[in-house]
């Protein structure tokens, strides 16, 4: 698999993006390109991108606002219609629905409460690029940490992702108030997935739960042909 090119992009306030890179490097075997959010252009030929977790700029405005609109979003909104696979997890969620590559809006959690936790998933479509080491209806134990995960949408577009099987993960428990328990979605054309739990930190025993693991196996598996 060391032919495998990913890119893990950081923003000024990230603090995953080290536990997404070793996540992807154990995966794939190739280390990660790091990219500045700064930077206008991503590297040549990659097969994977992804967003990580943290605070980026603070959580001004809104969670992930700023950060959308940083000069590396637009090569990532380019390359995310060419169709290379685009993750984003916590915060890179956020920024990925205030980028416009997702629907909805990641709100404050219900009760104004910053959750740190492993949580009960329901993986929801096993047939994605991302989850297709999973089985429907697997349960998972993946940990979460945000302020901002209450997933919201219209009740159209709910019934929409709901329909079209872009629900990706959905909360076995209540956890943050997300609109029908919904903890991940991909968009239209199954290339981008954002999702609040951190599957990077669930990619081996030691860290108390190996079940993110599939989640990097499903996409280098996918790309690669493995």
């Amino acid at each position: 698999m060391s032919g495998f090119r990913s890119a893990v992009v950081t923003f000024p306030g990230s603090n995953c993006d080290r536990d997404m890179a070793v996540a992807l490097e154990q995966v794939s075997g190739a280390a990660p390109f790091r990219v500045w959010h700064g930077d206008a252009d991503l590297p040549q030929r990659l097969d994977f991108i992804a967003l990580p977790g943290g605070f980026s700029y603070g959580d001004y405005l809104r969670s992930g606002a700023m950060a959308a609109r940083s000069p590396i979003m637009r090569a990532v909104s380019e390359a995310a219609a060419r169709g290379v696979p685009v993750l984003g997890v916590c915060n890179g969620f956020q920024v990925l629905t205030e980028a416009g590559l997702l629907p909805g809006a990641l709100m404050r959690n219900a009760g104004i409460r910053f959750v740190c936790r492993e949580v009960a998933l329901t993986v929801e479509n096993s047939q994605s690029l991302f989850t297709a080491r999973y089985a429907t209806g697997q349960q998972l134990r993946v940990p979460i940490a945000h302020h901002d995960g209450n997933f919201f949408a219209d009740a159209e577009t709910l019934d929409r992702l709901e329909g079209e099987g872009r629900v990706a993960f959905r909360y076995g428990e209540p956890v943050n108030g997300s609109a029908r328990e919904i903890a991940g979605v991909l968009n239209a054309a199954g290339n981008v997935l954002g999702m609040m739990p951190h599957p990077e930190r669930a990619i081996e025993p030691a860290l108390g739960s190996s079940d993110g693991r599939a989640l990097f196996e499903s996409a280098v598996g996918s790309l690669v042909g493995a």
